[in-house]
Parts: structure tokens; C-alpha cells; sequence
């Protein structure tokens, strides 16, 4: 399984919002805003925070899609 952040980046490009500017709104760590960049885990708590700086739920941000690749 692997984590999709598709949502969130359309979410601020809808919005007229930059990365930067929800780093700020939501006052995540550049650390955390850049695993968002590279479809990484984050912690609950910043996912949160995302959610509550943008007046959405987890879903309007993330999915969770099938890993197609195999070891």
C-alpha cells in the first residue's frame, strides 16, 4: 500500500495556495511539508493540522492506493 497526497496538492492549487503558505497556516515542519512532497508517512498529528488549517477531513487530503509493483 502506499500513501497519495494528490488530493492535498489540488486542494491548494484549487485554493490559490502555495506550500509555503500552508506550512505557515498550519505550522507544520518544513520536514513534515516535504515527506507530504515525496508521498511519505507523516504523523497523525500533522495530517491534523493540515485539516484544520485547510477546513477538511482526512480523506479531502490523502488515499491510500495498491502498491502495482512487486519485490
Amino acid at each position: 500500500m502506499n500513501v497519495s497526497y494528490k488530493k492535498l496538492w489540488k486542494l491548494l492549487i484549487d485554493r490559490g495556495m502555495k506550500k509555503k503558505d500552508l506550512r505557515v497556516s498550519s505550522g507544520i515542519s518544513t520536514n513534515a511539508l516535504a515527506k507530504l512532497g515525496r508521498n511519505e508517512c507523516v504523523t497523525t498529528d500533522v495530517l491534523v493540522k493540515v485539516c484544520k488549517a485547510l477546513d477538511c477531513d482526512i480523506p479531502d487530503i490523502m488515499e491510500i492506493t495498491k502498491d502495482t509493483t512487486r519485490d
